[in-house]
């Protein structure tokens, strides 16, 4: 079942700098959002408190009003929180079914002894997760590269390898920080229909960090706008390009007649 996400007044602060700026907003289960705005923004940032990557320095993260901040790493799997990276975090000796596996670490049974034994109970759920990762591999079109190392497949390809392995975790909330990053217009029409379609099939929550404003428009229910570590507005991507604060945050104050140029 997709989870809701709801962030009250998150802070970051780095020593003396302020990162992030109590930003709330709240994230509808079921619902695609994205977090958009310049460079510098603070949207990494914000991505890595959700994910637990960074601790807030003040401000509440909640995932279906469980509160996050501090949760540790297996706690976070336990919620059904997932996330890719902008450069995505493979094991490039290893081959693409592989780095697809181990995103069913979350829920194996067992630990790493029985695993290498294969003893029965273990071994039948490793039979179930290597079909769910196959499965998963033909959904994105990469079955065919499921013996290949990654370190032969290209930046585009390893994106998809990544979110394979962040289905098979079986999440509830899915991050992907900047999917669309490295790829080609092909490949971004490609991601778009699958994000779509994993949304539904698998009832997701995901929450998207990126800057092409094309995949925001097609894929998104709402977006939050940030600019300086602050939220600057919050709306349809439609809205969001359209407003005045947006545009000048992403391109500077606008020249008028009585300005010099």
């Amino acid at each position: 079942m997709a989870a809701e996400l709801t962030l009250r007044d998150v802070t970051l602060r780095f020593g003396g700098i302020s990162v992030l700026d109590r930003v709330s907003f709240s994230v509808a289960a079921g619902h695609i959002f994205g977090l958009v705005g310049p460079n510098g923004a603070g949207k990494t940032s914000l991505f890595n408190c959700i994910s637990g990557h960074y601790r807030p320095s003040a401000g509440s993260i909640l995932v279906d009003e469980v509160e996050t901040v501090n949760a540790p790493a297996w706690r976070m799997a336990k919620l059904g929180l997932a996330r890719t990276f902008q450069h995505p975090a493979l094991r490039l000796d290893a081959t693409v079914l592989e780095n697809v596996l181990l995103g069913a670490h979350s829920w194996l049974p067992g630990g790493p002894l029985s695993w290498s034994l294969r003893l029965p109970p273990t071994g039948k759920v490793e039979r179930s997760a290597r079909a769910e990762a196959v499965g998963l591999l033909e959904r994105t079109g990469l079955a065919w590269a499921a013996d290949v190392p990654a370190d032969e497949l290209s930046h585009g390809l390893h994106k998809g390898i990544e979110l394979c392995r962040a289905l098979l975790s079986h999440p509830r909330l899915l991050l992907l920080d900047e999917p669309a990053a490295g790829l080609s217009h092909g490949e971004v029409e490609r991601f778009i229909e699958t994000i779509r379609g994993v949304r539904e099939d698998f009832d997701l929550t995901v929450v998207i960090v990126e800057h092409h404003m094309g995949l925001i428009s097609a894929l998104t229910d709402r977006v939050v706008v940030l600019d300086h570590g602050a939220k600057l507005m919050e709306g349809t991507a439609a809205e969001a390009q359209a407003d005045p604060r947006v545009i000048e945050a992403y391109l500077g104050k606008e020249v008028t007649d009585d300005e010099p140029a």
